[in-house]
């Protein structure tokens, strides 16, 4: 099941951006900067943004950090990791290819993790996502920030 949807990521990463503004009427990245903004309250100097697509959210960190903090920006869709490489060049900003699940870190290393509009693709089970959000915890500080954005809709 990963490899499929690894490969519907890399199919939509031209688009992924443009249908995330569409579907928010442009919300999303006012979402983003003001999600941005309150996380940069975290402070430390290593931030992470996981599931972070083409980077959009890493981005919007990278604008309000100043140069000693260093920002990775973790997707599994090489596809996607390519596209946020060709458009988004902050110097603090490092791409680094893994699952959320599994992440490449030790324990305790970021003083911050953020995750937009992902959560509803991890969400495939319960299970799953506590998985997800353990790992999440496993490379957070103690007393570091977790900011997750997300939307959703009533079916």
């Amino acid at each position: 099941m990963r490899k499929g949807v690894q490969r519907l990521f890399s199919e939509v990463a031209k688009t992924y951006e443009l249908v995330n503004h569409i579907l928010t009427f442009g919300l999303d990245m006012v979402w983003r900067r003001k999600a941005a903004r309150e996380a940069t309250r975290a402070g430390g100097n290593l931030w992470l943004d996981v599931c972070s697509g083409t980077g959009e959210m890493a981005l919007n960190l990278s604008r309000l950090a100043d140069e000693t903090v260093r920002i990775i920006s973790v997707d599994f869709s090489d596809s996607m990791l390519t596209r946020g490489l060709k458009t988004r060049t902050r110097h603090q900003l490092r791409w680094v290819m893994a699952d959320a699940v599994h992440l490449p870190f030790s324990e305790d290393s970021f003083d911050l993790v953020t995750i937009s509009f992902a959560t509803r693709n991890i969400n495939i089970n319960r299970e799953i996502l506590m998985a997800h959000f353990k790992e999440f915890r496993r490379v957070l500080k103690p007393g570091g920030f977790f900011i997750n954005l997300e939307s959703f809709t009533f079916t």
